[in-house]
């Protein structure tokens, strides 16, 4: 409990403990602890990431516009009907005061001129007389809509269109493309950080085994010391010396548990279990021998990289839209036809409108002026697709240096893991040479726990080194495109 206190005290971070060890006090799932090996952890990575599981759909997704965008190079059918009832109505009987309908001025006109005639006045004077004994019907010659139906099935088929319909479909083509190309990079980034945080767990997991070995011998120091003060063959001082090398050993292994536990935490968040769940990270078979063949110095092949693919297909995208702003400002020709239905308009009690029609005809659409407009969109969409091709380019060469950069780091990774292992070697050796020399008194204790500290940096630099080569290689594997 003191040890806690002091911890609390000295270190800002004493919270984040209290809070690990609530989680730790948790229920876990399924009541127990998940073993897991970097391949399980990379497929349950695969199977439960939400961002991968995003651009999966965007795949669909993409498949159903391109789907949309192919049914432009068939024919469309439409069904119209339209049924209407207006009270309207036109009366056209004769004005009994001339001889035709009050709407035909200029004849009646005519006829009131013909009767200032001696010739045709009686004529004109006898047709009156009998139009004016001549009773109509009120609904003679009455013109009215009633009920109106019209109704029919309509076509229009594109002939050309400027090239718009097979740029947009090769767009939307190319989009299922780059759609697939997008799920690959998600997977490389998701095993990447997948990879990240098991070396992380394994890390945390080792220096804290480094640790307990540190105590271990601290302990064992411990009872000897404490043996010879006894017998007075040691002072006090010496005892508090081994003490307090002991206490830093207790809270390495401390701050070693609850970077193990964070780093569980962090997995398990990614791969998709409760973040209470504790994994049991294995190193069986992760640390081999690093590669006698290290990657070259020369400028590594990054065609494998959907990255490079992307941008390839960026490039593409912008090209076809040069097109299909092109074939906005060129003619167009379309076939379209129609067969209907009409019933309707009455006259005389008679309906006027009661057949089926058919129309077939042909539509051609030339832009003439813009004042300019089709060119400056062009020059544009031009301008544009130069832009992509110098992004293309610019990211090209930012991918060979940073495969060349990954490359450099492996190889120094396993530079790095080879002096590491000669230095815990030498660093066992000094510490038994010490060791030997402490038991005769030809060394003092301060350098024979020297030798113990130097044991556990050399051991932890070990771990810190195969842990890092670890990352190393899966990230050259993801800048050369082979993840």
């Amino acid at each position: 409990m003191k040890l806690i206190h002091y911890i609390y005290n000295k270190w800002s971070n004493g919270l984040i403990a209290l809070l690990i060890a609530s989680f730790a006090n948790c229920p876990m799932v399924n009541g127990q602890t998940v073993n897991l090996t970097l391949e399980q952890c990379r497929q349950q990575a695969l199977q439960h990431n939400k961002t991968l599981g995003t651009a999966k759909l965007q795949i669909k997704q993409r498949e159903a516009d391109m789907k949309a965008m192919k049914s432009n190079f068939l024919p469309n059918f439409n069904l119209m009907a339209v049924d209407f009832y207006n009270t309207g109505k036109v009366n056209l009987t004769p004005d009994i005061n001339g001889l035709f309908p009050s709407g035909m001025a200029s004849v009646n006109a005519m006829m009131a001129q013909l009767a200032q005639s001696p010739v045709y006045a009686p004529l004109v004077s006898g047709l009156q007389g009998v139009a004016s004994n001549f009773q109509l019907p009120d609904n003679f010659l009455e013109f009215k809509v009633g009920n109106f139906f019209t109704g029919g099935i309509s076509f229009t088929e594109p002939l050309y269109a400027g090239g718009k319909i097979t740029a947009g479909y090769k767009m939307n083509k190319l989009g299922v493309q780059m759609a697939g190309t997008n799920v690959r990079l998600k997977e490389s980034e998701v095993l990447l950080q997948t990879d990240e945080a098991y070396v992380l767990c394994v890390r945390a997991k080792e220096l804290g085994e480094v640790a307990r070995s540190y105590r271990t011998l601290l302990q064992e120091l411990q009872k000897n010391v404490d043996a010879a003060v006894k017998h007075g063959l040691k002072t006090r001082n010496d005892a508090m010396k081994v003490q307090v090398k002991l206490n830093e050993a207790e809270l390495n292994i401390v701050k070693a548990d609850n970077a193990y536990r964070l780093a569980q935490m962090n997995l398990a968040q990614i791969i998709g279990l409760p973040l209470v769940q504790q994994i049991e990270v294995t190193t069986n078979g992760l640390f081999t021998e690093p590669a006698k063949d290290t990657p070259a110095t020369s400028l590594a092949d990054i065609t494998k990289r959907p990255e490079y693919e992307l941008l390839g297909d960026k490039t593409e995208l912008k090209r076809l839209q040069v097109k299909l702003t092109r074939s906005d400002f060129l003619p167009s020709l379309m076939l379209f036809g129609t067969f209907g239905y009409t019933n309707g308009m009455k006259f005389m009690d008679k309906t006027l409108f009661n057949k089926a029609t058919a129309t077939v005809g042909v539509m051609l659409k030339v832009p003439l002026f813009h004042f300019g407009e089709g060119c400056h969109k062009i020059r544009s969409a031009k301008a544009a697709y130069q832009i992509a091709q110098l992004e293309q380019e610019d990211l090209n060469e930012k991918m060979q240096l940073e495969a060349l950069q990954a490359s450099n780091n492996l190889r120094e990774a396993a530079m790095e893991i080879e002096i590491t292992r000669k230095s815990v070697e030498q660093a066992a050796e000094n510490m038994k040479m010490s060791k030997q020399q402490y038991e005769v008194g030809t060394e003092p204790l301060s350098d024979y726990l020297e030798s113990h500290a130097i044991w556990q940096q050399a051991s932890a630099s070990a771990v810190e080194a195969r842990c890092g080569y670890l990352l190393a290689q899966s990230r050259y594997q993801k800048a050369i495109g082979e993840r």
